[in-house]
C-alpha cells in the first residue's frame, strides 16, 4: 500500500540565502544530519474555475529524482500528492501556516491522467533541488532554485525562532510567501511575465512528465 500521512499543522518560514556553501557549513557544525538530495518536479492542481485557489487551498502532484552532492545520501525517486487548506492563525503572524495532508504514490507518471480524470488541469510548474536536513524538533529543506537559493524551516515558533538565530538570520529576514510569489516577484523585477519556475535546460523534459 502506499504511504499515507494523517492531516498535520504545517508551520514554516522560508530565509533567503545568500551564500550556499556558508550555509551549509553552519549546518554542518550545528549537528544537522543530511537527509539526502532530490531534483523536484512539482506542478500544482486546480479545477478549471480556480476553486482550490480562491479557497486558499493547494493540490500538488511532486516528483522527486536522486540528485547527490558528494558526501550526501540520496533516496529512491518517488511521487507525492499534497493537499494543504488555510489554518487559523494570529494575525499579523511571522510564520506561515498550513494544514497538510501528503500520500507517497506509486507510478508518479499516471497521477496526470488521474486528477484530469477527476477534473483537475495543471497549472503552475516549478522545479528545485532540495537537500533535507533534521536537528531536533525541526525539518530543514535548502532549495536550489531558478530564483535563487532559500531555506525552508519547519516545526514549532519556538525552534525556527532558535535555528534561524543560530544560523544568523532574525525574524526580519522571514519570508512566509510561497514559491509562486517568489517567482512572480523576480519575473516583475525582469518584466516578464510569469509562467513556470523551471530550469531552462529541463523545460522539454517537464512537458513529457506532466503532459
Amino acid at each position: 500500500m502506499p504511504a499515507r500521512r494523517v492531516a498535520t499543522r504545517e508551520t514554516e518560514i522560508k530565509l533567503r540565502i545568500a551564500d550556499l556553501p556558508a550555509l551549509r557549513r553552519t549546518l554542518r557544525r550545528l549537528g544537522a544530519t543530511s537527509l539526502g538530495r532530490v531534483l523536484e518536479r512539482n506542478a500544482l492542481y486546480d479545477t478549471p474555475g480556480g476553486d482550490l485557489c480562491r479557497r486558499g487551498r493547494l493540490l500538488r502532484l511532486r516528483i522527486e529524482t536522486p540528485a547527490g552532492l558528494p558526501g550526501v545520501r540520496s533516496g529512491s525517486r518517488r511521487g507525492v500528492i499534497t493537499a494543504k487548506a488555510p489554518v487559523r492563525s494570529p494575525s499579523g503572524s511571522r510564520y506561515k501556516e498550513k494544514l497538510e495532508r501528503e500520500r507517497e504514490v506509486r507510478i508518479p507518471e499516471r497521477w496526470p491522467s488521474v486528477l484530469r480524470a477527476l477534473g483537475m488541469q495543471p497549472g503552475f510548474r516549478y522545479e528545485k533541488y532540495r537537500t533535507a536536513y533534521r536537528l531536533p524538533g525541526l525539518h530543514l529543506d535548502l532549495d536550489e532554485t531558478p530564483v535563487g537559493d532559500f531555506l525552508e524551516i519547519e516545526g514549532a515558533p519556538r525552534g525556527i525562532d532558535r535555528a534561524a538565530r543560530a544560523l544568523g538570520f532574525s525574524p526580519r529576514d522571514y519570508i512566509r510567501g510561497t514559491y509562486w510569489d517568489l517567482y512572480a516577484a523576480d519575473c516583475r523585477r525582469r518584466g516578464r511575465f510569469p509562467e513556470n519556475m523551471l530550469f531552462e535546460a529541463q523545460k522539454s523534459a517537464k512537458r513529457a512528465l506532466f503532459a
